[in-house]
């Protein structure tokens, strides 16, 4: 079958040099002020990602939801790690803390300007896991665990997807909120919401994962 193969791969590169796609005809207006028009924001990516593709997005955070029961099944017949071992000595905790500060506080700016300014509730989502796994590195497995039930993030994660959805579905349908000044903090509709919607998803998402990892096989 190696032949196949070669001969499959000389076609599709011969087919790219002899017959390259050519890029549709487009209107006076750039597609970029087209997007920042209809979604009300001056970030193109928010718009994109919130308005145009909305679509996607929702499968995309269904599925995040899907691979943190994953963790959660795929390590429900293990045992938990004997020995887990933190950093204890005082510079490693100090930079891993601040650096755990940091990078929340960067996380809360990109959900909440995200529509304004590159960033985003997936990246910010990304931020609060960081900080999540900077203390982990640093705290006892048990504090975090009940730092996670005292806060019911569990139940904030659940929120905060069905919440996502439904305003997703609004959207689809139709149903917008006032779009605002383009570059106003109050602005570009429901983006600002589904921003922050997603950054609490993800982040609490990845401080369930980081729990789980951490007491069944001890700091990766």
């Amino acid at each position: 079958m190696k032949w196949l193969y070669t001969f499959a791969a000389i076609a599709f590169f011969a087919k790219i040099l002899l017959f390259p796609g050519s890029l549709p005809a487009l209107a006076s207006e750039s597609a970029v002020a087209l997007i920042l028009e209809d979604s009300g924001g001056v970030n193109t990516v928010s718009g994109i990602v919130f308005r145009n593709r909305l679509y996607d997005t929702l499968f995309e955070v269904i599925v995040f939801t899907i691979a943190i029961m994953g963790v959660r099944f795929l390590m429900a017949n293990e045992q938990p790690a004997q020995t887990i071992t933190q950093f204890t000595d005082a510079p490693s905790v100090v930079l891993a803390r601040l650096g755990a500060t940091v990078t929340a506080l960067i996380g809360i700016e990109l959900a909440i300007r995200g529509h304004l300014s590159p960033g985003g509730g997936f990246a910010a989502g990304i931020a609060g896991g960081t900080a999540v796994g900077l203390i982990a590195i640093t705290s006892s497995t048990a504090k975090m665990e009940d730092k996670y039930q005292q806060w019911h993030a569990a139940t904030w994660e659940k929120v905060s997807v069905l919440l996502f959805i439904a305003i997703a579905l609004l959207s689809l349908s139709g149903l917008e909120l006032p779009q605002g000044n383009p570059g106003d903090l109050f602005s570009g509709g429901w983006i600002p919401i589904l921003n922050s919607l997603v950054a609490i998803k993800v982040a609490l998402g990845s401080w369930a994962a980081v729990l789980i990892f951490v007491r069944y096989r001890g700091l990766l």
